[in-house]
């Protein structure tokens, strides 16, 4: 069987990263075996030890990719955006839409990755990315607001934690009435009655 180039390899690995990146979101940190990340990347399973050491280093590096894409996915927002009043709608309305409840593969890390870390070990690897991802996307969010700490960090965790909630109860009348609770309460000059939808759903 022909060697591999160090090009290709690379690619592969990439690749992987990136199916592990929606599958972890969409099925939980510990809802999904290496052969559903090789399958899903295209690849066989035998190769995974070829580039990384164990299923936490790619939980790790993973994580860490997904919250590059969506903290990258606001500050376009907001460096797009004429204020700060138009940088919370960019962002918050699909945030609390029920397309990016439905998607979870695509959207919100932190809504994603939180149920496992409750119980994932103080100070390994995995949490030390998680940490750090939350850290900078609240710096981010901090740019949409004009509060004091106290306040901000109320703010985030209300919109964490009712994209959170709202996926825990998806079917149930329940699951709107989150949604569109943080929604008329983060934004509310433009008070809504139902969750807005959007096709594309909100990194966050």
């Amino acid at each position: 069987m022909p060697r591999v180039s160090r090009k290709q390899a690379e690619l592969n690995r990439e690749i992987i990263v990136e199916a592990a990146t929606h599958l972890f979101r969409e099925r939980g940190l510990h809802g999904i075996s290496l052969s559903d990340v090789m399958g899903a990347a295209g690849l066989t399973h035998g190769g995974f030890y070829g580039h990384f050491a164990s299923k936490e280093a790619l939980a790790t590096e993973a994580c860490q990719k997904a919250f590059e894409q969506s903290n990258l996915g606001w500050q376009e927002k907001i460096n797009s955006s004429a204020d700060k009043q138009s940088a919370r709608d960019a962002i918050l309305r699909p945030y609390f839409s029920a397309t990016h409840r439905d998607n979870p593969g695509d959207g919100c890390p932190i809504s994603a990755f939180t149920p496992d870390m409750c119980h994932e070990p103080a100070d390994t690897a995995l949490q030390h990315a998680f940490i750090e991802g939350v850290k900078h996307s609240l710096a981010i969010f901090a740019q949409l607001q004009d509060d004091d700490r106290q306040s901000l960090l109320a703010k985030y965790a209300m919109m964490i934690g009712a994209l959170t909630l709202a996926r825990a109860t998806r079917g149930n009348a329940l699951s709107d009435e989150f949604l569109t609770a943080a929604q008329n309460t983060l934004l509310p000059e433009k008070k809504s009655a139902a969750p807005v939808d959007s096709q594309i759903p909100a990194p966050a």
